[in-house]
């Protein structure tokens, strides 16, 4: 079997943000907070990145700003990667100009990629015609009405579909901007841009975990966050759902239903999810433990427990994604 290719840098590597009257505020500065920053630790392959608007300004954004943008169409026309963070609404029709743009930056081969409502300006460009896409979970059906040809998924984070991408709410621009570097550079490279941002390098789960729901009582929520934490200290030990109730001072049938309602899924799905990053964290490194130790590490039964989770989670069997993402 051939050994899988390690991600290489995009050919392109011009990130070009996208900035119109309305601007969503948040979404932008998440753009420019992983593409724009100097990392001169990166190497030289890093990205570049600039700002381009397709309407005179200056511009609002939220938050009372107005801004001036020095790009322009014939920087958007260089993009190798374009981004459209949050649009100005639901309902506000996108200038055909803007459209056009979006579609001959697709047809050349640049990558399109939406932050939460920006999903909007994808859709009218005609871009998602066919293909998965998400956004956030209030705007799911003003979307799905607007443009039934989508194949809307709601609980996600985000989708990637190769050269279009996108992410569900605004929170959820860094994980799409963190999956995009780690797809460009590998695990290590989206680590490093993670610890600067304070967040985690990946998150598992849904939108459904932050759907409007009964807030669990002060107290009973206070349980549950030193248990998750107990929990993760003790991926490779078995883990019995009268055990984790009693510990954490519950009935086992309030337990459960308060822990869906913290993590949006049951205790073995989340053990299950947090062991398999485990895994995936081993894999990664440099020392090369063999796959029996990972897999008792992480709280599997065996290497062939583990191979058979982790292919059904991640696409491929650990010892190609160790071939694929260690040391880099």
């Amino acid at each position: 079997m051939p050994k899988p290719r390690r991600p290489e840098p995009p050919a392109n590597r011009l990130v070009v943000a996208l900035a119109y009257d309305g601007l969503c505020t948040f979404e932008f500065g998440v753009a420019v907070e992983v593409f724009g920053l100097p990392r001169p630790e990166m190497g030289p392959d890093w990205y570049r990145f600039g700002v381009a608007a397709l309407e005179p300004g200056p511009l609002r954004a939220a938050g009372g700003l107005r801004m001036e943008v020095d790009g322009g169409a014939a920087l958007l026309a260089r993009a190798g990667t374009v981004i459209v963070p949050g649009w100005r609404g639901a309902t506000e029709p996108v200038p055909e100009p803007l459209c056009r743009a979006l579609r001959r930056a697709h047809a050349r081969g640049a990558r399109v990629m939406s932050l939460c409502s920006g999903v909007f300006v994808l859709a009218a460009a005609g871009l998602l015609a066919g293909r998965r896409a998400t956004t956030h979970w209030r705007y799911l059906d003003a979307l799905r009405r607007a443009h039934p040809d989508i194949a809307l998924a709601d609980d996600v984070l985000y989708v990637d579909e190769g050269s279009v991408l996108t992410a569900a709410g605004s929170a959820a621009g860094i994980d799409l901007c963190l999956h995009l570097v780690r797809r460009d550079f590998g695990p290590a490279a989206a680590n490093s841009v993670a610890r600067r941002l304070v967040v985690p390098p990946h998150r598992e789960g849904g939108q459904a975990q932050y759907v409007p729901r009964p807030v669990p009582t002060e107290r009973e929520g206070a349980r549950l966050g030193p248990l998750l934490d107990r929990m993760r200290a003790r991926l490779d030990r078995p883990q019995p759902l009268p055990d984790l109730a009693r510990d954490a001072g519950m009935s086992l049938r309030t337990f459960l239903r308060r822990f869906r309602d913290a993590t949006g899924c049951p205790p073995g799905e989340w053990l299950l999810r947090q062991r398999l990053d485990r895994a995936r964290e081993l894999l990664e490194g440099a020392r090369g433990a063999p796959l029996e130790e990972v897999a008792g590490l992480c709280g599997f039964a065996s290497a062939a427990t583990l191979r058979h989770h982790f292919r059904r989670r991640f696409g491929l069997g650990p010892a190609a994604y160790r071939a694929r993402f260690a040391g880099l």
